[in-house]
């Protein structure tokens, strides 16, 4: 176990592994959006992150495809505006993973310093 492991950066790490993949999956589904008889692929976030807290094994999210999402006459369902929404959040969700793994290593660095001001 190195310095930086530690339970708390751990379920940080995989919330950022969780957004990473889920992005790469909007990002496939938008290029596919002309592709005849593609089916929109997500994972559900909040049950993966469930998994993660031990639950089951987190070890890859599972992929599903969409239900529900109106299909084209080429058997196409990707939604651009659905894509497009689900993007931003999926972004601000890393950026709030990220902010947290920094304030992380922050708190290590606050507590080195205050260790080697008392030696």
């Amino acid at each position: 176990m190195s310095l930086f492991d530690n339970e708390i950066t751990e379920r940080i790490e995989h919330y950022l592994d969780l957004a990473a993949k889920r992005q790469e999956l909007i990002v496939s589904n938008m290029a596919n959006v002309d592709t005849p008889g593609y089916r929109t692929r997500d994972l559900d976030f909040e049950a993966e992150l469930r998994r993660a807290s031990g639950e089951t094994d987190p070890a890859d999210p599972q992929v599903v495809e969409v239900g529900g999402l109106v299909q084209r006459p080429d058997g196409n369902n990707v939604n651009m505006d659905r894509e497009g929404l689900l993007l931003a959040k999926t972004q601000l969700q890393f950026s709030i993973g990220a902010q947290m793994l920094k304030h992380q290593y922050q708190q290590l660095m606050e507590a080195i310093k205050e260790g080697n001001s008392t030696s």
